[in-house]
């Protein structure tokens, strides 16, 4: 598989865990100190702690860590900007006021996948701890995996006395990702970006585009609120504007190639956007995103035939209006193109609009050329994405990558107990805002309000408004109804490719993917692997059966297919919508 968020190409050599070393000298109480001063008064500013309550949080991990000087541990993540920031710089940082010597690996996510199921299915540790993403929520408790049953668990028990007093587990945006059906945390973010909408500002100001458009269709030129509006937009800037300034301009953006990386384009909440599966938030409830049904927190079916919506209506006309979009408004060359060739393409100054953005880009869209103003501010903005026809208000809208510190039970238990250490030093408040300011990975609701994010606002089009949002919580990572992440991820890109080649219809191609899912879903319960926490499959009975029983419920999924799948189509003007957000944090009870 391939890393679908790869910022950073780049991949390095497999630790093994618990890997027998001392450093060479073990600095005193008082070197400690100095060195976190040192790293207090530069690295670590600003802050959202006085450097008096930073230097209080650092004593406490140098007392903590005691026990564990001298010891190297090994940990991996995937290759993203803010984990090359904690490899390069916090393992440095750690080592100094700590005495713990971290090697924090760098892989692609593809290959950091296929790790951590072999360490999972052998029990043999090849990490001291992970790094992975929430995405795993649903396997990871299904396995019985994580140290002491669960992070919640283990902070109670074993890691108790390695659990700092001013981690603030509430201030985490991300915290309900990491959470299980039972209530229990398993898995503590630690990096977090959104799946959003981007176009150029620039050009949605000029006035004769806004006349222009609103003369063919209707309605105000402006950030869409519905797929229409995105597919008018599309069709107008690819076939009516054609040119700015001389250059060949497209209404949209995307990739197509035959690549693992495909998967992600589609598992990553693409079926969410269109409307498929259920209200409900984080995931939809009974049916989330994947489509996949769970009933008494077991999944049951992805099949439509089986309570689910994989194949459902909803799905066919995503990937429908995918294949669609990809062929008729995206550069030629986009179809060919996997994730990491078309990340950078919207910097080059063609494309009007792109409602699959990560905003893991963000950085490499700020580099000085066509898309950035002299003053160093950008041309362009992101918003909150467009739904689809199916979707209804309380579904989830889109999906946020939420990086995890997972600490896996095969390795030592004084391995990850340290490990713990390194992972609520990266994720303290002491360093988080500035990582967060360097990497434009938030993590915490105290560092979003601070004023150094209001400072850097004007620079990131809209990522900070985004996050300081309502909206936000509409975005969401793969969660509890997926009981085997790596497993199941496989199996979408082979059945998409095979639709966007036109081997297969897209009804074909969600019917593979059903039948897929459940075929693995199947095996795991014949295995019995995952225990009373595994899939219980639900007898196949007739669409028009679920159809009627989701009505009778009052739910959403499946949906019957909609006799007009283009409604009319609806803008909002960025800056009314931008200004109808919070401009001050919310209160606390």
């Amino acid at each position: 598989m391939v890393d679908r968020r790869s910022v950073l190409k780049g991949a390095a050599a497999v630790g093994v865990a618990g890997a027998a070393g001392v450093i060479k000298s073990t600095p005193s109480f008082a070197q400690k100190m100095d060195a976190a001063k040192k790293w207090v008064d530069n690295e670590f500013q600003p802050s959202t702690l006085s450097k008096d309550q930073q230097m209080a949080e650092m004593e406490w991990f140098i007392n903590a860590a005691k026990p564990y000087a001298g010891m190297k541990l090994s940990c991996v993540s995937e290759s993203l900007k803010v984990h090359d920031y904690e490899s390069k710089t916090l393992t440095k940082a750690f080592a100094e006021i700590t005495g713990i010597e971290v090697k924090h690996d760098i892989m692609d996510e593809g290959t950091l996948v296929d790790k951590i199921e072999v360490e999972m299915q052998s029990g043999r540790p090849i990490y001291d701890f992970w790094m992975n993403d929430s995405d795993f929520i649903g396997t990871h408790p299904r396995y019985n995996d994580i140290v002491d049953g669960s992070l919640t668990d283990f902070m109670a028990k074993s890691g108790k006395d390695v659990t700092s007093p001013t981690l603030d587990l509430e201030d985490f945006m991300g915290l309900s990702f990491g959470t299980f059906t039972d209530g229990k945390l398993y898995q503590l973010p630690d990096q977090q970006f959104a799946n959003l909408y981007w176009f150029r500002y620039d050009w949605f100001q000029k006035p004769e585009l806004k006349a222009a458009f609103k003369k063919k269709y209707g309605y105000e030129l402006g950030v869409p609120v519905n797929w229409s509006a995105y597919e008018d937009i599309a069709d107008f800037f690819t076939n009516e504007v054609k040119e700015i300034d001389g250059q060949k301009v497209y209404g949209h953006m995307d990739y197509g190639k035959k690549d693992p990386s495909l998967g992600w384009r589609f598992t990553d909440a693409w079926l969410s956007m269109a409307g498929a599966g259920d209200r409900g938030l984080p995931n939809g409830k009974p049916v989330d995103e994947w489509g996949i049904r769970l009933e008494n927190g077991l999944p049951v079916g992805s099949s439509i035939t089986r309570g689910g919506d994989a194949n459902g209506p909803a799905a066919v006309y995503a990937l429908t209006k995918y294949i669609e979009w990809l062929k008729k408004y995206a550069p030629p060359e986009a179809a060919g193109m996997d994730f990491l060739e078309s990340g950078p393409v919207v910097g080059q100054g063609h494309i009007a609009q792109q409602i699959f953005w990560y905003s893991a880009f963000t950085d490499s869209a700020r580099q000085p050329g066509p898309v950035m103003n002299e003053d160093g501010t950008p041309k362009w903005r992101m918003a909150p994405s467009p739904h689809g026809a199916y979707w209804k208000e309380g579904m989830k809208l889109g999906y946020q990558d939420v990086g995890c510190w997972t600490m896996l039970k095969y390795a030592p238990i004084e391995h990850v107990k340290a490990g713990w250490l390194y992972a609520q030093f990266t994720t303290s408040k002491s360093v988080t805002l500035k990582k967060a300011l360097t990497t434009l990975h938030l993590i915490r609701e105290s560092d979003v309000w601070h004023p150094a994010m209001t400072e850097l606002a004007p620079k990131v089009g809209g990522l900070v408004e985004f996050y300081r949002s309502p909206a936000r919580k509409q975005w969401t990572p793969t969660g509890v109804n997926v009981p085997d992440y790596g497993k199941m991820a496989q199996v979408w890109w082979q059945n998409i490719a095979n639709a966007i080649s036109g081997q297969v219809t897209p009804q074909q191609a969600m019917d593979g993917l059903a039948r897929d899912q459940d075929a693995i879903m199947a095996r795991i319960e014949k295995s019995g692997v995952q225990g009373k926490l595994g899939p219980k499959m639900n007898k196949e009975q007739t669409a028009e059966y679920w159809f009627a029983q989701a009505e009778k419920d009052g739910n959403l999924a499946p949906q019957r297919k909609m006799a007009n799948e283009k409604p009319q189509g609806e803008t909002v003007d960025y800056d009314t919508l931008v200004k109808s957000w919070p401009s001050t944090p919310p209160k606390k009870a």
